[in-house]
């Protein structure tokens, strides 16, 4: 194995970048704690006399193209009884016809010049926002300029013809059809509980089939005029052109809107409180996985000043370092789940909601819980170490520079999206240079008893909602609510150790091996490109970009692959670059090394393919010797784990046992 191994470098490809150094974000002073949050400066922002915001944002990347939004602070939730399914009903009616393009006109305009439907013009109706999007190329302004008239015309120009209403119903319908799968029908059984006392279990986006087949042609455009006003809308345009042009360009299409007269008061529903403690249990004969999950409703908070945002990092240190643990878990043999997760997030304006839960095998819902509690008691009880919260803040950090540093090379439709959150869900948007500045400046102050305080007012037993997913099926054994609350009170009486955080202080490489030497240079200038052999015979290819401004890639293989291995061989021939890395390399095992590697931009993953094995991989220039020793010691040194081997069979034999469920 080891021989085989050594030799597979018959050829290598490298992609250098031309790697630049990360410039501080101007102004060095102390930002206030008190201080509201600003809006990207980048970004030219307004609000139209009849109310509806716009934001616009020069960015080149990708070259020639803009990305343009019309967002709705409107979804099904605001639907009449009479109504439901139709908020994305509107949706659709969008691409039939509007004043200026008639009936599928503006997807074959789209088409035209060169977009696709679904890449690049697509839309989404949810609980509480709609938002349409467009994709188009800028060398031609006037073809922004129509760009902008199709989201105008969505705004408040669609036809709304009878007979394209008509077309459009079974269409809507063969979508709720084709949706109607194990995780939507459990999640109807669900969502009454989870979401007690809350409209938003009685307006599911996909509607009712009974009001989809048979509502009024008025009703529809109740909806539509009811909720299409310019008070609840955003413009959103992002890309290559100059934003003075495109501003000009909204404010003259979008002024023409009037705001209502009498305009329907938008409510923000909320989910009522509860001191029980619920449970949503659902299982279905299609279902394939079992999972247990307890969710805890919390007061919807929105960061609105610099200390709420530095509080959503301390939630962030919590949950990745309890993730952390739980993945350790999950590596062991006989591990009491398959996977599991710490998050917190919101749901609404309303509530946020803070999640444990964990996929099991068959039958092991009861094992899961009483493992992810047992933990969550852990670090009440005990807290997180020194050694993993330094070791999360160098991995925070180190992930935040890697972004700044490429911020130049941000997509248009990631900073549309960002802005479009900002819009719907409040969401902070500061922009890149103002949110490197607080985590430089707040991320080394955060201190352990912060991170450990956050488990007990996380977990409560008020708000509280326990969730189990299963497979309906004979031999699968499915606790009841008087099963879990038994884990509860099991967890509750235990005693339970402190976690011990097990770092190695080894080198990753122990004895530097003896070097070798470029025995011939090619270099093929067109191209920018030269090639090296190496002493052992490899081949090495290398070519300076600018791709990414912080990162070095590249790929070496030889030709073979899967396609080498006997029929006897080749399941083992396929799975074993996912089990190579499972055990580390040298005297590291994957948790070590991983702890090794914290701070660090460097990855190196083994490949087997059908054709080809090899290995590929990236690195910050800085971190570039760590990568070549990474690229050696899988080469060399990779270390057999059979506890590790043991729980990757037993984690593979998991998912196949209920794949046959899935039609």
């Amino acid at each position: 194995m080891k021989r085989r191994i050594t030799g597979l470098f018959a050829a290598a490809i490298m992609a250098a970048t031309l790697a630049s150094a990360v410039a501080q974000p101007s102004g060095g002073a102390s930002l206030d704690l008190d201080a509201k949050l600003p809006f990207d400066p980048a970004v030219r922002r307004g609000t139209l006399p009849n109310g509806l915001q716009y934001f616009i944002r020069a960015n080149k990347k990708p070259e020639n193209r803009a990305e343009l939004r019309l967002a709705l602070n409107v979804g099904s939730t605001s639907e009449d009884d009479d109504q439901q399914g139709l908020a994305h009903f509107v949706e659709h009616m969008a691409f039939n016809g509007t004043k200026n393009f008639a009936k599928n006109d503006i997807v074959g305009f789209l088409e035209s010049i060169g977009m696709r439907f679904g890449a690049d013009l697509n839309a989404h109706t949810s609980f509480d926002e709609t938002v349409y999007q467009l994709q188009l190329p800028t060398e031609d302004m006037k073809i922004v300029d129509k760009g902008v008239q199709i989201l105008e015309d969505w705004a408040h120009n669609i036809s709304m013809e009878d007979v394209e209403i008509d077309k459009e119903r079974g269409v809507i319908i063969e979508e709720l059809r084709l949706r109607l799968g194990a995780e939507f029908r459990m999640s109807q059984k669900q969502y009454p509980v989870m979401y007690h006392g809350a409209r938003y279990p009685e307006r599911w986006p996909i509607g009712k089939k009974e009001i989809l087949e048979t509502f009024k042609y008025e009703t529809i455009k109740r909806f539509y005029r009811d909720w299409y006003r310019p008070d609840l809308m955003a413009v959103v345009v992002v890309g290559d052109f100059d934003p003075a042009k495109v501003e000009e360009m909204v404010v003259r299409h979008f002024s023409k809107i009037k705001p209502a007269t009498n305009p329907r008061n938008r409510e923000w529903y909320t989910m009522p409180d509860h001191k029980q403690t619920l449970f949503a249990i659902a299982t279905d004969p299609e279902a394939t996985r079992s999972s247990i999950g307890v969710m805890y409703k919390h007061d919807y908070k929105p960061d609105l000043t610099v200390r709420d945002y530095r509080q959503g990092i301390v939630d962030a240190i919590y949950n990745r370092m309890l993730n952390q643990r739980f993945y350790e878990i999950s590596q062991q043999p006989n591990a009491p789940f398959l996977g599991a997760f710490s998050s917190k997030g919101s749901f609404n304006r309303a509530k946020e909601i803070y999640r444990l839960g964990a996929s099991v095998k068959n039958g092991g819902i009861e094992q899961g819980l009483e493992a992810i509690l047992t933990e969550a008691k852990r670090v009440e009880k005990f807290g997180f170490t020194p050694t993993e919260l330094e070791r999360t803040k160098k991995e925070m950090l180190r992930s935040f520079e890697q972004a700044y540093a490429e911020r130049d090379k941000f997509e248009s439709g990631q900073y549309a999206e960002e802005y479009v959150r900002y819009f719907t869900n409040l969401a902070p948007a500061p922009g890149i240079d103002y949110e490197y500045a607080l985590y430089q400046q707040y991320v080394g102050t955060i201190t352990l008893d912060e991170v450990n305080r956050l488990a007990a007012e996380l977990i409560r037993e008020d708000n509280r909602v326990f969730t189990i997913n299963a497979p309906q099926k004979e031999g699968v054994a499915v606790p009841d609510s008087n099963a879990l609350l038994a884990i509860v009170k099991k967890v509750e009486g235990k005693e339970v150790t402190p976690y011990v955080d097990q770092v190695s202080n080894q080198p990753l490489l122990a004895t530097k091996p003896a070097a070798g030497k470029v025995v011939d240079t090619k270099t093929i200038p067109e191209l920018n490109v030269t090639e090296w052999k190496l002493s052992n015979g490899i081949h090495v290819v290398m070519k300076p970009t600018d791709f990414k401004n912080d990162e070095v890639s590249f790929t070496a293989f030889s030709p073979g692959g899967t396609s080498l291995a006997s029929d006897a061989n080749f399941i083992p021939a396929s799975t074993a670059s996912a089990v190579v890395p499972l055990g580390g390399v040298a005297q590291f095992d994957q948790i070590a090394l991983q702890k090794m590697l914290a701070g660090k931009a460097a990855d190196v993953s083994p490949f087997i393919n059908e054709l080809q094995e090899g290995m590929g991989g990236s690195a910050s220039p800085k971190d570039l010797e760590t990568m070549f020793q990474l690229i050696y010691l899988y080469a060399t040194q990779p270390r057999m784990d059979p506890k590790a081997f043991e729980t990757f069979k037993a984690s593979q034999r998991a998912s196949l046992q209920n794949r046959n469920a899935r039609p």
